[in-house]
């Protein structure tokens, strides 16, 4: 298993459990509809990968890649670190893990 796939599954199971949290603490529905899919889209590309389809990678770095845009536009609107700075932070690090994954694979 490569680091890629535990980068994908990890920032899926935390897209999840912000959403969950989203919810609990501000009853947003945007929040846990949309950590729900983002996470479960993530850990289906971790599957994907750890099955050996190309593709999943593309997926996670996709996915990643919109979720960091998503969550550094929100920094940039709320100037609070939690939990959009934390999050444009930790999918910039997967992004990373899984881009240099993808170039070493090649």
């Amino acid at each position: 298993m490569n680091l890629s796939i535990i980068a994908a599954f990890l920032y899926g199971i935390l897209a999840i459990a912000g959403g969950i949290i989203g919810y609990t603490q501000a009853r947003s529905r945007v929040s846990l509809l949309s950590g729900s899919i983002s996470g479960l889209l993530l850990i289906l590309a971790a599957y994907l990968q750890l099955q050996g389809q190309t593709w999943g990678s593309i997926l996670a770095v996709l996915v990643t890649g919109v979720l960091v845009v998503v969550f550094a536009f929100r920094l940039a609107k709320t100037r609070k670190f939690m939990p959009a700075g934390l999050m444009t932070i930790l999918g910039m690090l997967s992004l990373v893990v899984m881009v240099n994954q993808m170039v070493a694979l090649k």
